[in-house]
């Protein structure tokens, strides 16, 4: 059998879910379990996860474009859901009667485990299931913001259930996960630390970022720091709206004067030093030009690739 295994998110500015535990942890843990216990038993296995995505979009059209030309036999996605810190359970979508039927027996082992039984229900809304050739399933595996939940949360179990529902048994013999991520390292974390230094955005102390990988209060800050900045509401958390604005910034596009550019303009005025309101007037004009002379560019007032490399390189 050829699966198709899609550790979900964890492709910037494709980030998941966040609360008593992150959604990218979760889910890259229990795809690399599922990926390496799947080989183990002598099925082929293709990773689905893209590496880099320009948009949500984009990650997930990647998704779907390896399956497809891999024709892999069944795709699985793998999620964690949140909502209001009661909910709880597991449920597994799909679109077909052949993905339902795949679907019913992970959902039954995971239920086994102790989780609500939230159910098999129609995924026609989501996209990898839409856009996907072959039989796929999206697993909830649980609800990352529910307590109960995660007191019952073991990534190995997790991971057996999954392969038993999709297999109808595990490996005898202990299988190391797939190697990823260095340990206990979020990468996503760490990608955003290596970008707000890109942009030399500094933390509460004025300091650059210690990239460790780690979510700590300098870190935090610094998101907030960047959201206030961009006009982003600043919860510390660096969610999809947020990653968009740092896309878009570190895209480098060119930024001419009149350009009502909305985080760009704002990000560029917050550097240097303007009113920050988001459209290239006048007096951003004058500031911009100024910071081209003392730079040693030619002072047009355009924001293009050589005042760009002086920025964020």
């Amino acid at each position: 059998m050829k699966f198709g295994i899609d550790s979900g998110h964890n492709c910037p500015p494709d980030t998941g879910a966040r609360g008593i535990k992150f959604e990218d942890n979760l889910t890259l843990d229990v795809g690399n379990r599922v990926i390496a216990k799947l080989r183990a038993l002598g099925n082929e296995v293709v990773v689905c996860r893209p590496s880099s995505a320009n948009t949500v979009r984009d990650s997930l059209s990647k998704r779907c474009s390896t399956a497809n030309s891999s024709k892999v036999d069944i795709y699985v996605s793998i999620h964690f859901n949140a909502f209001n810190n009661q909910a709880n359970g597991t449920e597994v979508y799909a679109t077909s009667d052949t993905g339902r039927k795949i679907g019913k027996p992970v959902l039954d082992e995971i239920i086994k485990l102790g989780f609500f039984n939230r159910g098999v229900k129609s995924g026609s809304h989501l996209y990898v299931l839409k856009n996907t050739d072959m039989p796929a399933i999206l697993i909830e595996c649980c609800f990352l913001d529910s307590q109960k939940d995660m007191n019952l949360f073991n990534p190995e179990a997790m991971a057996n259930a999954i392969v038993k529902g999709l297999t109808g048994k595990v490996p005898s013999t202990p299988v190391n996960p797939v190697p990823d991520e260095e340990e206990n390292i979020d990468e996503t974390i760490l990608r955003l630390q290596k970008s707000l230094n890109r942009l030399k955005i500094t933390d509460k102390n004025g300091k650059a970022l210690v990239e460790d990988g780690f979510t700590g209060a300098n870190t935090k800050s610094a998101v907030e720091k960047f959201q206030t900045i961009v006009a982003v509401q600043p919860t510390g958390i660096a969610d999809a709206t947020t990653w968009n604005a740092i896309n878009l910034i570190l895209a480098k596009r060119i930024i001419r004067p009149n350009h009502a550019g909305g985080a760009v303009v704002r990000y560029l005025q917050y550097r240097l030093g303007v009113e920050n309101d988001g459209v290239y007037g006048p007096q951003t004009e004058v500031i911009v030009k100024n910071f081209q002379k003392q730079n040693g560019l030619d002072a047009d007032g355009i924001i293009g690739t050589a005042s760009w490399q002086k920025l964020i390189g």
